[in-house]
């Protein structure tokens, strides 16, 4: 799922570089920090959000397999 995020969020930002994803797996969730280059933060979210939505939705559909929630979050 990690590379699943960074195949999506890479071409779409300046500096494909410091896009970074964390993994924190808990018991019922497993929650996916996406981190972006400060400048490229507009970029992933897009207008009113609509990029970061059709990511998420992605990466849900993709997961929908396992039995954990899964959540995508973007963090500064």
């Amino acid at each position: 799922m990690k590379e699943l995020i960074e195949t999506i969020v890479k071409p779409l930002v300046d500096y494909p570089d410091d896009v970074l994803v964390d993994v924190v797996e808990e018991d019922d969730r497993i929650i996916y920090h996406l981190a972006v280059n400060k400048s490229d933060m507009g970029k992933v979210i897009g207008k009113q959000g609509r990029v970061v939505k059709a990511i998420r939705t992605v990466v849900y559909a993709a997961g929908a397999s396992q039995q954990k929630k899964i959540l995508l979050e973007i963090i500064e």
